[in-house]
């Protein structure tokens, strides 16, 4: 609730700041309000549950713990961003308010408990991410990747805000533990083909969101065409809060519904592992890799969700938090390097733009390393345990066939992950040596030390939600 209120206001405060003569200020001023919003996040922490704005909004540890990834991933990612500054024809103050105006679409997203709410929640987020994408104006890919994002993204709310009104007309309520309600006391052996075509609505909605086949095919083109930072953005912030959402639907809404929808969450975990992977495999630009790449760990978290166990939610929320500690690095590496190499004043984002990075710049070699290890799934790395925590929620539901054909999609993912180390460490390359801002360096060290710390103590969340 108070990081909502916050970032609402800070969001102001840093479009006045775009009024000041020195640019310098924005981005620390910016870092400080991300700060201050993830610590006033844990103030109720164990309080809950709390219910705001006349009971739309829910606050409990599970809401706080999501929000907490979000706002650390949004921290490094605007950590990250100080190229800004350099650019004269960019505009920072207006991307970080509107990154900061897509936190609290976000968050609400994750603590509603009202429809309304999330639909609200789910615009604001949008409308911001169609403007950050579409930032570059000069750039005709930035251009494309906007239209088709703003225009797949308004199909999708459409088809959400559809299943919504189907759910009111068969529940009359739009309050998630009314629904709850309405589906439990339903009597047996009857159907409300009302309720389950406006579920299937809702749920084909934020499956949009999540990138999630077969509602993926703006993904790949929206993640190379936007500007890498805001690429970044968009594949940890927007998918840890849909996940978040589908998570609270799942488990709240409609868990009583439980025979009705998780064969098909299952069929399309299992379609999004084979489109996410198989397409990863065949990519040249290290950039849609990381698209079909996001893709595949949509299928991954919604086997958590198809499982729906008691250890699914501290699973989504563990795999969430490793993935967005990963991601990041990987952006951050890639921004730095296809700097460098750029080519005819566009960023060369191919594989062998890494072509011998150890050589000269072995610390961004080391951090490539450790997260694309983590997002292939190796032991000692977070995403090793975010996966095994997965597989093990679906063990325990008894849906053994979905491990078994996630974990050989996992090997098809070692295979497009170690074409990047094979590149930086065994292939000769013409990399000068990259300089590498002080901070930078921090954020890049600080998500690789998480990453290793969460592979060697992945029991250090337990007991806390």
């Amino acid at each position: 609730m108070y990081p909502i209120i916050l970032l609402s206001v800070l969001g102001v405060a840093t479009l006045f700041l775009g009024f000041s003569k020195s640019r310098n200020i924005l981005l620390p001023a910016t870092l400080l309000f991300l700060v201050i919003s993830l610590a006033s996040n844990f103030v109720e922490w164990n309080k809950g549950p709390l219910l705001y704005f006349y009971d739309m909004l829910r606050v409990d540890n599970l809401t706080l713990a999501f929000n907490g990834i979000i706002l650390l991933s949004a921290f490094m990612i605007v950590a990250i961003s100080g190229g800004f500054q350099d650019n004269a024809e960019s505009e920072p103050a207006e991307y970080y308010a509107l990154m900061l105006f897509s936190l609290v679409g976000a968050l609400m997203m994750v603590g509603f408990e009202h429809l309304i709410m999330l639909f609200i929640g789910v615009e604001i987020l949008s409308v911001a991410m169609y403007i950050l994408t579409g930032s570059n104006k000069r750039n005709l890919r930035s251009n494309e990747a906007a239209l088709k994002y703003f225009l797949m993204g308004a199909f999708a709310t459409g088809i959400m805000l559809f299943g919504m009104t189907l759910l009111y007309g068969a529940t009359g309520t739009f309050k998630v533990s009314q629904i709850q309600g309405f589906v439990s006391n339903m009597p047996g052996g009857t159907q409300s083909y009302l309720l389950y075509a406006g579920m299937l609505l809702l749920l084909i909605g934020m499956l949009f969101k999540v990138s999630a086949a077969p509602f993926h095919f703006w993904t790949p083109d929206v993640y190379e065409g936007a500007p890498t930072i805001f690429t970044a953005f968009m594949s940890t912030v927007v998918k840890t809060a849909g996940f978040a959402t589908l998570l609270r639907l799942l488990s709240s809404s409609f868990a009583n519904a439980y025979g009705f929808w998780w064969i098909v969450i299952a069929i399309i975990a299992v379609l999004t592992l084979l489109v996410g992977n198989i397409g990863a495999s065949s990519q040249d630009s290290f950039k849609r890799m990381l698209a079909y790449s996001g893709i595949s760990h949509a299928g991954y978290l919604l086997i958590a969700l198809t499982a729906l166990t008691k250890p699914s939610a501290n699973a989504v929320i563990f795999y969430s938090l490793a993935y967005s500690l990963s991601t990041i690095c990987a952006f951050a590496v890639l921004m730095l390097v296809s700097k460098e190499k750029a080519s005819g004043g566009l960023p060369n984002e191919r594989y062998e733009a890494f072509n011998g990075l150890a050589k000269q710049n072995p610390l961004l070699a080391f951090v490539l390393t450790v997260s694309m290890l983590s997002l292939a799934g190796i032991p000692l790395t977070a995403g090793f345990w975010g996966k095994f925590f997965i597989f093990t929620s679906a063990a325990e539901r008894g849906i053994v066939w979905i491990t078994v054909i996630a974990v050989l999609m996992s090997t098809v993912g070692i295979y497009y992950y170690f074409r990047v180390i094979v590149s930086s460490y065994l292939k000769e390359g013409d990399l000068i040596k990259i300089r590498i801002a002080p901070f930078y360096q921090v954020i890049l060290l600080l998500a690789t030390f998480l990453t290793i710390l969460f592979g060697l103590a992945p029991g250090i969340f337990d007991g806390l939600i």
